[in-house]
């Protein structure tokens, strides 16, 4: 089997040339351009999103709706018994170790940014109908789980799956090329492989990017809140330095005792903070709206999920929905890899479902307790003029990162709590820096599942660079513009990778079939002869029984 061609480059001792050079060149190109012309990097960022999602929003539509339908076909389907690995092994890591590695990929960031504040603002400015009413309470819970949920995680889903099968099944490296070998075959290793993972590189980089972005954003508004530090740039570029020092520490202590280490604790911390909401808040609302919500969400999930706008000719859309399919795709190689390194041993059926499912579920009662909760307070004292407004649409319209602290307010020990998330936030930070450096350097390393930690630690500051920068040339306008912009050309890739996937099972599975048919008229064969043998003995009659001396 080939592999791709990997060698020193100056400091770094393992790299795929063309993927490496190349990945480098267009960031630090961006980093100077951002830095040397930050006003006119805003420019061009935001008139590229606003082209991509006026003439390419349906195609970011029409993705997320197949990549589900796959996944659930795949879990269906007889391909749902193969392994990614050998038929006979285990799963390399325990569910709760799995599901809390499928947290540290980032999601937590945004968790905590979006959960209180997504809720809000659907609640205040609906795209259809009336604000601040019961309707628009249910479509702000709608809409968020939409974009939180299914078809966000399908498209992980198939990028992870498909990174998976061809590694652990096919022994391909651990490389988005590996994903178009049905197709491409041996010219994955050629100009075309390398054109894929560079697109795979520069996406997952303005993926994670955004992610980082807003937990700095974030984490200041916390602080301002805890001891009036001053929600500013400079306070923000500290921030970020200090904690991408704390990513590199993570990363030169590796993978299981970086990564899985602190994603355990965060898992726990989440855990401790979940149980706090739901124990001192309105518990049976919570439950109760959680069960509402899914319902809800179920029977609008067909006509949201292919909602395009095209009668009202509104452009809400662009900074909501397809910002969110635009990064998703830009996090999905980054979080397919991730995932496929930490999945071997699993079903498929196994796979798709826990992917698909677990996370999500978590996700829904998270917005329910937070986001949820926020919007019936907020409805309540609408309805009832002696409830005093507890301001939340207020703090979300000054600042969305401010949200969380603000419910935080009306709960018990509000300052230890707004500490406790000040340092999960941190450590999703951490998490997801080190996860993404570790990704990327995959990737340029030509799909090494161990590369050097000295090109880790090169990504990891370049993630805090470039972080700066966009924070610098707009704030939440420019992150969100940057993962548009490096999504739309991977969204290609995963429409590719699809297809190939499928020709990739359809194979394996016509082997498995033969192999069991042979096995199965090797077992008749033994069968028909031993039936033979104790025919002809029985037509002899019982034997005669001898007395003996």
């Amino acid at each position: 089997m080939d592999h791709v061609k990997v060698g020193r480059l100056g400091p770094f001792p393992r790299v795929s040339k063309p993927v490496f050079i190349v990945s480098t060149i267009l960031i630090v190109g961006f980093i100077i351009f951002g830095t040397f012309f930050t006003e006119a990097a805003g420019e061009v960022f935001s008139f590229l999103q606003g082209f991509i999602t006026d003439k390419f929003g349906w195609f970011f539509i029409i993705l997320v709706n197949l990549a589900l339908v796959m996944c659930l076909y795949l879990a269906m389907s007889r391909y749902g018994d193969i392994r990614l690995g050998h038929q006979t092994e285990k799963p390399q890591y325990s569910l709760l170790s799995w599901i809390g590695m499928l947290f540290s990929a980032g999601i937590g960031i945004g968790l905590v940014y979006w959960g209180t504040a997504e809720p809000l603002y659907h609640y205040m400015a609906p795209p259809l109908g009336e604000a601040e009413t019961v309707e628009s309470a249910k479509q702000a819970m709608n809409i968020s789980f939409m974009h939180w949920g299914l078809h966000a995680w399908a498209l992980y889903t198939v990028v992870a799956l498909s990174l998976a099968y061809f590694h652990f099944r096919r022994g391909l490296p651990l490389s988005i090329r590996s994903t178009l070998y049905p197709i491409l075959g041996k010219k994955i290793y050629g100009p075309w492989g390398h054109t894929v993972d560079i697109l795979a590189v520069f996406g997952t980089m303005f993926g994670v990017v955004t992610s980082l972005g807003l937990g700095v954003m974030q984490i200041n508004s916390g602080l301002e809140s805890l001891f009036a530090i001053p929600n500013s740039l400079e306070v923000q570029f500290a921030l970020i330095a200090f904690i991408t020092a704390l990513a590199a520490m993570s990363v030169m202590m590796g993978l299981d005792k970086g990564i899985k280490r602190l994603s355990d604790i965060n898992i726990g911390l989440t855990g401790i903070l979940l149980g706090f909401m739901v124990i001192l808040g309105p518990t049976l609302f919570i439950f109760d709206s959680f069960v509402e919500n899914i319902g809800n969400y179920l029977s609008v999930i067909v006509p949201l999920g292919f909602w395009s706008e095209s009668y009202s000719g509104t452009d809400w859309q662009s900074s909501w929905t397809i910002f969110y399919w635009a990064w998703w795709v830009s996090w999905s190689p980054f979080v397919g890899v991730f995932i496929a390194r930490i999945s071997r041993g699993r079903t498929i059926r196994e796979f798709v479902l826990g992917v698909l499912l677990i996370p999500m579920t978590i996700l829904f009662f998270w917005f329910t307790t937070f986001g949820g909760v926020a919007v019936h307070m907020e409805l309540a004292a609408l309805i009832d003029p002696l409830i005093a407004s507890p301001g939340l649409v207020e703090a979300v319209q000054a600042d969305s990162g401010s949200a969380i602290f603000k419910l935080i307010e009306y709960y018990p020990l509000a300052k230890p709590i707004t500490l406790l998330i000040v340092v999960m936030i941190m450590l999703w930070f951490v998490t997801s820096s080190d996860s993404a450096s570790f990704v990327i350097d995959m990737l340029t390393a030509g799909g090494d599942t161990n590369p050097p930690k000295i090109q880790r630690l090169f990504w990891a500051t370049t993630e805090g660079l470039i972080a700066a920068i966009l924070l610098a040339a707009g704030g939440l306008a420019a992150l969100q513009a940057a993962a548009i912009v490096a999504g739309f050309p991977f969204a290609i890739v995963i429409l590719v990778m699809m297809y190939a996937l499928l020709r990739g099972l359809g194979r394996d599975r016509l082997i498995l079939y033969r192999n069991q048919q042979r096995y199965i008229t090797d077992a008749s064969a033994e069968h028909n002869s031993a039936n033979e043998f104790v025919d002809e003995h029985l037509l002899k009659g019982p034997p005669k029984i001898v007395s003996g001396d």
